[in-house]
């Protein structure tokens, strides 16, 4: 049932949420208000118990208090699917990578990833500056861009929700125990896991082709309308490789004007393959046809001379698997 994939997502949008509080600093001022030192308030990822446990081992009161104390960190805490952001799971959309190669994927299924920041300081000046820096941005949410799945480019808007803050102050105490001042913020991240991506060879062999009929009951008050739907499967090259002509002169990427060995087996509208090319004829004078290039978007290219004209016939599409109707096969009232 499964297989193995891994995307990153949970790692990325840990990161992505660790790095909104990399930059946040403290500034002390002398009695004059001028500025004596500024302090960048390290963070780090690891429950707020290592860091305590850290700072009872180190009960040294004459050391600077930057070494220690402010300090942030954050960490991942919880996970919880959100039944509010949900689609339906057998939805599928393609999108294509960086090599333009079409991929199919499911739509992605939300979570609802839950952090916990904790700020931890022994002035309460230190906390007011961190806080003032953080709150302002969440209102109570702020949006990250974060790119989910390399192998389709998928970005998506993450809104990280702030839910509440916790304080807590241990000042009590003798003079042997240290005073640590510790605000806990808790966040939500509303983020998206992917499925495996699959590739998919659709759109370049195999054309839709699709009418509508509709068809109408007696004159009545219970007249009803019904909607038919059919669809004719089209080649979109050659399958039988049957040689009709050869070019008698090279072709470049610009030219619509082709130079062939004979056009009797060519008429207008029809579609010829050389080499990789699909090309629809558009008129004939002689032995030089004019061309629409690049048809079914297949790549435009250069050809020589000698190359071999192929034709699309009707035969073509007797190769394509029987029995393949796209899912129209059905009058739907």
């Amino acid at each position: 049932m499964f297989e193995y994939f891994y995307h990153e997502i949970l790692r990325r949008t840990i990161i992505s949420f660790g790095t909104l509080f990399n930059n946040i600093s403290i500034h002390h001022k002398n009695d004059s208000g001028d500025i004596v030192s500024i302090i960048k308030v390290p963070l780090a990822y690891g429950p707020t118990q290592k860091f305590l446990a850290r700072l009872e081992q180190e009960p040294d009161l004459n050391k600077p208090i930057q070494i220690s104390l402010p300090r942030m960190s954050f960490e991942f805490v919880g996970l919880n699917y959100d039944n509010s952001r949900k689609v339906t799971t057998t939805q599928t959309f393609f999108s294509k990578d960086s090599n333009s190669e079409l991929r199919r994927s499911y739509m992605p299924v939300p979570y609802n990833m839950e952090f916990e920041l904790s700020i931890m300081t022994k002035q309460n000046d230190d906390m007011l500056q961190i806080v003032e820096q953080i709150l302002p941005y969440f209102q109570p949410g702020f949006t990250l861009t974060v790119d989910l799945v390399d192998q389709i480019g998928e970005k998506r808007d993450i809104p990280v929700i702030l839910n509440n803050i916790n304080m807590e102050d241990d000042y009590e105490g003798d003079f042997s125990t240290r005073r640590s001042l510790i605000y806990t913020l808790s966040f939500t991240a509303k983020t998206y896991l992917f499925g495996p991506i699959s590739e998919t060879n659709l759109s370049k062999d195999i054309i839709k082709k699709v009418s509508i009929g509709y068809v109408s009951g007696n004159v009545s008050p219970s007249t009803k309308r019904e909607i038919t739907y059919s669809v004719e499967p089209i080649a979109t090259k050659s399958y039988l490789d049957v040689s009709v002509a050869t070019l008698s002169k090279d072709v470049e990427i610009l030219d619509n004007i082709l130079q062939v060995s004979t056009s009797s087996q060519l008429n207008v509208g029809s579609y010829i393959t050389i080499n990789d090319e699909t090309i629809q004829v558009k008129s004939i004078n002689g032995n030089e046809i004019s061309v629409s290039r690049g048809s079914y978007g297949s790549k435009i290219s250069q050809h020589v001379s000698g190359s071999e004209i192929k034709l699309i016939t009707s035969n073509d599409n007797k190769k394509i698997e029987p029995g393949d109707d796209f899912g129209f096969g059905d009058t739907f009232n």
